[in-house]
């Protein structure tokens, strides 16, 4: 019986299980399996090399993405250009690395931009400086956007750097304490890389754009609410996991995935968890 499974620390709250388990059924895969392990990131590698053989791949979240990269025996161009992996393959001679949430954002963004109707985007904001902002500005310049503003506690530029430069983007630098409206007037998106307390304090300044924010708890945002209040387009991070699963299940599986059910399932999913008992 093959089986896939999510590692993190702490994975409890993952609907990976969900999406997965749904392509499995979708896909007639009779007696495949995909599960949980609460695995941190310096159990990782050894958690990993021990699997047993009918584990054929491996969802990674943080905080094992930079260990799941370094302990992998090949890697994708996209997860070395990012420095991270949320994907592990097993091959005949070891593990694949690879970074799918560089689709798994991609996709977001072009929900939004589609809905905000913007063919050419130029310009954005990106809210965090952490793993996964590496993916969001991976995903801007597959779109042409070469102007970015990122806001973050502390000035980490420096990190950024040689990835912006790879990419073609070009990176001004601002604090929570800049964030004023104005600081997202007429950009095409904003893109929240933080977890939602992070931003609460900031919602109604910031959420003034197109928006995709890679949190989904709460569900709403306090940020996605605020975008949507004044007419704006959002994309929560339930799309971004359901973009980056689908890759994941083909390099898993070798079949198509089933998108529409795995879809299907995730949204009920997050309908359930999120309405009141």
């Amino acid at each position: 019986m093959p089986r896939a499974a999510v590692l993190g620390s702490p994975v409890e709250h993952s609907l990976s299980p969900v999406l997965h388990s749904a392509g499995f059924t979708a896909a007639g895969l009779d007696g495949w399996d995909y599960t949980k392990h609460d695995v941190g990131e310096e159990e990782l590698p050894a958690f990993v090399r021990s699997a047993e053989k009918r584990y054929v791949g491996f969802s990674v979240t943080m905080p094992g993405k930079f260990a799941a990269l370094e302990m992998a025996t090949e890697a994708t161009d996209r997860a070395r250009l990012i420095g991270s992996a949320n994907t592990l393959v097993r091959t005949a001679s070891g593990w694949r690395a690879d970074n799918t949430d560089t689709e798994g954002i991609l996709g977001a963004l072009d929900h939004v931009l589609r809905a905000a109707r913007v063919d050419s985007p130029q310009s954005a904001v990106l809210l965090g400086a952490g793993g996964t902002a590496r993916p969001a500005l991976w995903a801007l310049a597959q779109r042409g956007v070469g102007q970015v503003t990122v806001v973050n506690r502390s000035d980490r530029r420096a990190e950024l750097a040689p990835l912006a430069r790879e990419l073609g983007i070009e990176i001004a630098w601002a604090t929570y304490g800049d964030a004023g409206t104005e600081l997202v007037h007429g950009s095409d998106v904003l893109m929240s890389t933080v977890p939602a307390s992070a931003v609460n304090l900031y919602a109604e300044k910031l959420g003034h754009a197109p928006l995709v924010d890679v949190a989904y708890d709460p569900f709403p945002t306090r940020l996605a609410a605020a975008a949507a209040a004044n007419g704006y387009p959002t994309a929560l991070g339930h799309v971004v996991l359901a973009h980056q699963a689908y890759s994941q299940f083909e390099q898993f599986t070798g079949h198509p995935a089933p998108r529409k059910e795995m879809w299907d399932a995730l949204v009920r999913a997050v309908e359930t968890r999120d309405r009141p008992q």
